[in-house]
């Protein structure tokens, strides 16, 4: 048969680690990478924290696909709701739905909807210029709680945690770090269920704790002591690093074996229940004015029915349908980092280009590429947007990131046709 046109929806890691693959595959494939958003590379632009520069450069190999590999970009357009799955369908031979989940999980406990209470989710986005929160004004106080042990916890502490100056060379706005200086921060807790050696922290990201020049780091690790394992001894490791307790403007502790039971409201503030899951019947409280959940995501906003694909373990087959596959967070659930999408894109790779191979897959019936392309934003229009990112960057950081979507296609619209 002749080559297979190629449709992936999601230009994040997984889609575009699936596009890598499935090039080097299949050569000759018309491969259209769609985003609703208007420009590419998703969690590397707008979930990796701002001060992990070195994380987020993983998008030049991306730029490789669209500059020298015939691949071509379709942002701004959102399948499932501007473009029906369906159409997009009939005209593609392969769809990989690889459009990755950004909804925050509840804490599902009383008062988890108290005012003062952000998903990192939410919060992440928002440090990032995420044209979605390009109107959200988070209710941070002086006083911060985060809820989990895992490296997206990290990030908000250490954001919260760095003085103004420790920010340059990210692509943090002026804006955003104005408004998190006004707020004050004074105490940050991060909290997790289980004991030190059990967190889910990189003890390379746990390290940089040791550099802070005006926030003193306590790490309480108490039924972890004699553990070995590499977390529990960054952890004892970065236990008073930081600024002096007499010189430091915040304090930063991680506590552990706290498992959060219920919120209250109290004098303007809130106050955070917790028990200790060492079954000792004990319980803590902590005053807080912010609360901050970072215990993994759902599905959030989509226009996709995910929910009726999933199999009894919660995930997605590969093969979902004739033609249709999935990949990323979108298949197999918020787990997994950067590296693991580009072990699953070969696999999904591998999986499609069997079924290619057999005859496996549907003919394609409608063709509806003119229509797509002139509707989006193209690769052309993002490199445009790029670069006056770049342009009006402000001394000590290395982008400044148009805020609202209106805002890209605006600039975008001033590019050469592709």
């Amino acid at each position: 048969m002749s080559a297979p046109s190629i449709a992936i929806v999601g230009a994040g890691p997984a889609g575009l680690f699936t596009a890598q693959a499935l090039r080097r595959a299949l050569p000759t494939a018309p491969i259209t990478v769609i985003d609703r958003l208007p420009v590419p590379f998703g969690l590397l632009r707008y979930g990796v924290a701002p001060d992990h520069q070195g994380t987020k450069a993983i998008a030049r190999q991306f730029e490789r696909l669209f500059e020298r590999e015939n691949v071509r970009f379709c942002g701004g357009i959102e399948v499932g709701a501007d473009l029906p799955l369906e159409t997009l369908r009939r005209g593609h031979t392969i769809v990989v739905l690889a459009a990755g989940l950004q909804g925050d999980r509840p804490l599902a406990i009383p008062g988890d909807d108290l005012p003062g209470i952000i998903g990192s989710g939410r919060l992440t986005r928002w440090f990032n210029d995420h044209p979605d929160e390009a109107g959200f004004d988070p209710p941070i106080g002086r006083r911060v709680a985060i809820i989990g042990n895992g490296n997206v916890a990290l990030d908000i502490a250490r954001i919260f945690a760095k003085s103004e100056a420790e920010f340059a060379g990210s692509d943090l706005s002026p804006r955003t770090l104005a408004r998190i200086s006004a707020a004050g921060v004074e105490e940050i807790v991060v909290i997790g269920r289980g004991q030190a050696d059990a967190a889910r922290f990189d003890p390379a990201l746990l390290k940089e704790f040791t550099r802070l020049g005006e926030t003193h780091v306590k790490a309480e690790v108490a039924g972890s002591e004699a553990s070995q394992s590499p977390v529990a001894t960054a952890l004892r490791e970065i236990d008073g690093t930081g600024a002096l307790p007499g010189n430091a403007r915040r304090r930063l502790t991680f506590r552990f074996g706290l498992t959060p039971k219920h919120i209250r409201s109290a004098d303007g503030a809130l106050v955070l229940h917790l028990a200790r899951t060492s079954g000792d019947g004990n319980e803590a409280a902590i005053a807080t004015d912010t609360v901050i959940t970072a215990i993994g995501f759902d599905a959030g906003r989509t226009g996709l029915p995910r929910t009726e694909w999933l199999q009894g373990d919660g995930t997605l087959a590969v093969r979902i349908a004739p033609g249709l596959y999935a990949s990323g967070w979108f298949r197999r659930g918020p787990r997994g980092t950067i590296p693991d999408n580009r072990a699953e894109a070969r696999e999904v790779a591998d999986r499609i280009v069997a079924d290619v191979s057999c005859g496996a897959v549907p003919a394609v019936s409608t063709d509806i590429q003119a229509d797509l392309f002139a509707r989006a934003v193209s690769y052309a229009g993002w490199t445009a947007i790029r670069d006056r990112e770049i342009a009006e960057a402000p001394a000590g950081r290395v982008r400044i990131k148009c805020p609202t979507a209106a805002q890209m296609r605006a600039i975008a619209a001033g590019a050469p046709a592709p």
